[in-house]
């Protein structure tokens, strides 16, 4: 019997939900990070007095940078699954792009956008 090649449809199918799953919860957390850098959850300080004001400034702006970088980051998490759910359209999900073999059900389970067997990914060959 020869070596599998590529995942079945129907178990394309089976990752095709689990990243749509992770896709949506990606999504949520971006517009939240969103809204907290851009302040329109309406509890902000601007509206309070001037000394509490100059107290939180400098939270509130280390508090924006690091949600920037945490937006930054989920934006590019949430790219990893759409080029993921291209894979699966293009019947090519899965496939380590070193080796050519299946990456591991299990790998792909816990990190859907894998591209990368485990081996490759911890540069063992």
């Amino acid at each position: 019997m020869s070596e599998k090649t590529r995942y079945s449809d129907e178990e394309l199918q089976e990752f095709k939900e689990i990243i749509l799953q992770k896709l949506e919860k990606a999504q949520a957390d971006y517009e939240l990070l969103k809204s907290n850098i851009m302040n329109t959850d309406g509890n902000d300080i601007s509206d309070t007095s001037p000394t509490f004001k100059v107290l939180e400034e400098g939270a509130s702006t280390l508090s924006k940078e690091e949600a920037g970088q945490l937006a930054q980051r989920q934006m590019k998490f949430i790219q990893h699954l759409k080029n993921a759910l291209i894979r699966i359209e293009n019947k090519t999900y899965g496939i380590c792009r070193e080796t050519g073999k299946l990456i591991p059900k299990e790998r792909l389970r816990a990190v859907p956008h894998a591209t990368l067997g485990i081996d490759q990914k911890l540069g063992k060959k």
